[in-house]
Order: C-alpha cells, then sequence, then structure tokens
C-alpha cells in the first residue's frame, strides 16, 4: 500500500513537526488525503520526498509562496522560470549580503570609538542611535 504513513510519522520522517505539515497543507503545499471513516488520514513517501524540498528550498531563502511557485515550475517542467527565480533569490541574497557588511562596519567603528573612550564623553553608540 503506497498511502501509508501518518501524519506524525510523514512529520517524523520529514524533519519537522506536525502543525509544520497542517501549515503546508493550509497554505495549498502539501495535499491532505481523504480520511477514512473511523481511520487516520495516510500519507505516501512521496509526500516526505514533498516536505524535504520544501524544507530545502526555505533553506537556500526562498519564502513559502516562492516554494509554491518553485512547485508550479516543477510540474510545468519550466527550466528557464526556474533558473530565473533562482537568480532573482541570488540577486536579493548579495544585496542582504552588502547590507550586512555595511552595517557590521558601521557597528565595528562604534564599537571601537567605545574601546578608545576615556569615560569623559557619553557612549557612541547610544549617541548615534539618539541622532534625529
Amino acid at each position: 500500500m503506497d498511502a501509508e504513513l501518518t501524519i506524525g510519522k510523514l512529520a517524523e520522517s520529514a524533519g519537522v513537526n506536525v502543525e509544520t505539515i497542517r501549515y503546508y497543507q493550509r497554505r495549498g503545499l502539501l495535499e491532505e488525503p481523504p480520511k477514512p471513516p473511523g481511520e487516520y488520514r495516510r500519507y505516501t513517501r512521496e509526500q516526505v520526498k514533498r516536505v524535504r524540498f520544501i524544507k530545502r528550498a526555505q533553506a537556500l531563502g526562498f519564502t513559502l509562496d516562492e516554494v509554491g511557485e518553485l512547485l508550479t515550475l516543477d510540474a510545468a517542467r519550466a527550466c528557464k522560470q526556474t533558473r530565473a527565480l533562482a537568480v532573482r533569490k541570488l540577486g536579493l541574497i548579495e544585496q542582504k549580503m552588502a547590507d550586512l557588511a555595511a552595517m557590521r562596519k558601521a557597528l565595528g567603528g562604534l564599537v571601537q570609538q567605545c574601546d578608545t573612550d576615556d569615560g569623559r564623553v557619553s557612549c557612541p553608540i547610544i549617541n548615534v542611535l539618539a541622532q534625529d
């Protein structure tokens, strides 16, 4: 029988919790199987693979909306559009990295000012944050 997993076993096999499975179902990322009368819903091994796909895509920075788009593109075998989505995501990641580098430099400079402060002036970090 292909559908052999309870929701708990699905979650455990995919490395997530049950509420994550339910959330993915509400978002339309994972199909909810029918519930036979008096029994539990049963999930397939393919659904384990799908949940793992979702988690790996999230680890690469894709939002759940983008994951949904990736799943649609996969079903359509649309490699060019998938690549375009990945290129867009890569550009956003590179911009975030540049922003973080600038923040690191600015904060590092403020910390260095604190290290050279002899206590006669107010804290340079507080001064910068308090500026209008």
